[in-house]
């Protein structure tokens, strides 16, 4: 897919400065929504990881993590920063032998077009838990853009019910939120949590 590509390729060209931008925003506002709706020592698959920042939250805070992102520099970043390894994929392609108690995809599955959302979305349900629970946020919107070298699927609460119709998911919560990084707060987000 040559979107998902050219993003993957900014990733890999603008690691460092990326992960200086991302690496340090409070996110606490978001994880005091996601973490009390899972079991005490979850199993979350963190789908997108980027710099690490938020694995290594959860992985500090008791939780198990795996995870993933599609972009090379990202993906061994973040594993020197979790200390463990992190799968170097696209979304689709991701398998695992263990089921997740969650699924935490935080800005990340916005740069999957939305031709290939539900097929996406699908396919990381079945990585789920019956009842596990599933995070992600979308710049709110819908139509699709590119910007400054990366395609981005925005989402609002009628277009992200149409990517996850088949695949086995119920919205629980959803919620919108300016950007948490300094400077940006005027940029609109749609944060969402589903239910197995």
């Amino acid at each position: 897919m040559v979107n998902n590509t050219n993003s993957i390729s900014f990733y890999n060209d603008n690691a460092d400065e990326f992960i200086s931008n991302t690496i340090s925003v409070d996110m606490t506002s978001l994880y005091q929504k996601f973490l009390p709706l899972l079991p005490a020592n979850a199993h979350i698959l963190d789908a997108g990881c980027g710099s690490g920042r938020d694995s290594k939250y959860f992985i500090d805070n008791g939780f198990s993590v795996t995870a993933m992102d599609a972009s090379k520099a990202l993906a061994e970043s973040a594993a020197q920063l979790i200390s463990q390894p992190v799968h170097e994929c696209l979304f689709q392609d991701f398998t695992s032998n263990t089921q997740f108690d969650a699924i935490w995809a935080c800005a990340s599955l916005l740069h999957v077009s939305s031709a290939e959302l539900p097929t996406v979305f699908t396919h990381l349900a079945s990585q789920l838990k019956p009842h596990g629970i599933f995070y992600c946020s979308f710049k709110y919107g819908n139509d699709d853009v590119e910007r400054g070298g990366r395609f981005f699927t925005n989402a609002d609460e009628m277009r992200l019910n149409t990517f996850i119709a088949d695949a086995s998911l119920t919205v629980k919560d959803s919620w919108l939120t300016g950007d948490l990084r300094p400077g940006r707060e005027n940029e609109r987000w749609i944060n969402v949590i589903l239910s197995k």
